[in-house]
């Protein structure tokens, strides 16, 4: 039995190992469909680059930074209880590699692809791995604190925190100091549209990402025996409450209403282990109309250039899912309790000041010794031509 245990949760996590891998090429067609067409190439090789850069980093130093384990040893002992620990690592991997794919669509069109490999080495095996310590180990005594603190540790079981505001948080600094994209904002304060390229790339971004989530969400579980029907029925509550709340502010736009789902799936993660199935549908309709909203605000009132909308989308909804989850997750809430909102707030807190510092830090040296950006001639080009010289419709280029 306890074999066969053994094997179950190893195909257990590979399952969501796998689900989750998924979710990259979500990462890839959402902001392939959102990017104009010359920088369409670069959007899909970024994303497969940074997954494959982050799994070395990852492999040698992020998850012994969070976890202590370490894979220098023999392959007998890897291979040890049907190889468990190394799907977990595989799992893993694929929730510290969403970093840099976040951080690629806030940065899109102007970027320069080796610098923004630089710093995926480093988030993923350095910055990430702190505070997925923090959260989920342990790590450092910060839950020990927050819990002296306020007599619950802080909790976020699938990674509204741990990942999406991490990284959406990480992505801010680095899209300050890129800047805009050219003409973007004119000097007599006009805003220059740039509309997604393609509308389907787009919604099938968005519906490989809804999809994989339950492998996300529900498979943070880790072992058969900790699975959770509650886990799979939030998500779900969660991403109609996201689609709908789009739906209606953003006036059946299709970007938004293609991004409501994940902004709602953002959102539940950290409570979605806790939380009655309408707080979740609650959390996950305030997430969507959060992400309208600053969406707008950030694009034209403050002219923040976050070409996905990466930093409303996962940055502040992510945050609001680690506060929600002390508020739904409550037994006043319907929820199951064990839970507190100052240890969310507390937690919260942490993990967006440590991004926000490591951002600036990470991106400001890149800045200051080998840049960020595409030469102007090079971003007229077009990512696609100017780094891989080759467009996403060549045949048809070459007969025009």
């Amino acid at each position: 039995m306890e074999a066969l245990k053994q094997g179950s949760d190893a195909l257990f996590i590979l399952l969501g190992a796998i689900l989750v891998l998924a979710m990259h090429a979500g990462f890839a067609f959402l902001e392939l469909g959102t990017v104009r067409k010359k920088n369409q190439v670069n959007a899909l090789v970024k994303i497969l680059v940074d997954f494959s850069v982050s799994t070395v980093a990852y492999f040698l130093v992020g998850y012994t930074v969070a976890y202590g384990t370490s894979f220098f040893v023999g392959a007998e002992q890897l291979a040890a209880r049907n190889g468990y620990e190394l799907v977990k690592f595989f799992f893993l991997l694929t929730f510290a590699a969403a970093i840099p794919a976040i951080i690629s669509g806030g940065i899109a069109e102007r970027a320069r692809f080796g610098p923004q490999l630089i710093a995926t080495a480093v988030i993923v095996g350095l910055v990430y791995p702190v505070f997925e310590g923090i959260a989920w180990n342990r790590a450092f005594g910060v839950q020990d604190w927050i819990k002296a603190t306020t007599g619950e540790d802080f909790h976020d079981f699938a990674g509204s925190i741990v990942v999406h505001a991490v990284g959406g948080w990480l992505a801010l600094p680095a899209v300050l100091l890129l800047g805009a994209r050219s003409n973007r904002y004119r000097k007599d304060g006009a805003v220059s549209a740039h509309p997604p390229s393609n509308i389907p790339f787009l919604a099938l971004g968005a519906w490989i990402l809804t999809v994989g989530w339950f492998g996300f969400n529900v498979m943070s579980a880790q072992t058969v025996d900790k699975i959770s029907g509650l886990v799979a029925v939030n998500s779900l509550m969660a991403m109609v409450g996201g689609t709908l709340a789009a739906l209606a502010l953003g006036r059946n736009d299709p970007g938004f209403v293609h991004n409501g789902p994940l902004a709602g799936l953002v959102a539940v993660c950290a409570g979605s282990d806790l939380m009655h199935p309408l707080g979740a549908l609650v959390v996950g309709a305030v997430a969507g109309a959060i992400f309208v909203a600053m969406f707008t605000v950030a694009q034209n009132r403050w002219k923040i250039d976050d070409v996905l909308g990466v930093w409303p989308l996962h940055g502040l909804c992510g945050l609001w899912g680690g506060l929600a989850a002390g508020l739904f997750g409550s037994k006043a809430l319907g929820g199951l309790g064990g839970v507190s909102f100052a240890a969310q707030a507390l937690g919260s807190a942490v993990g967006v000041v440590w991004a926000l510092l490591c951002g600036f830090g990470v991106y400001g040296v890149l800045k200051a010794t080998v840049g960020l950006r595409l030469s102007q001639e090079e971003e007229h080009e077009g990512a696609d031509l100017a780094i891989h010289r080759i467009g996403s419709t060549p045949e048809r280029e070459a007969t025009w």
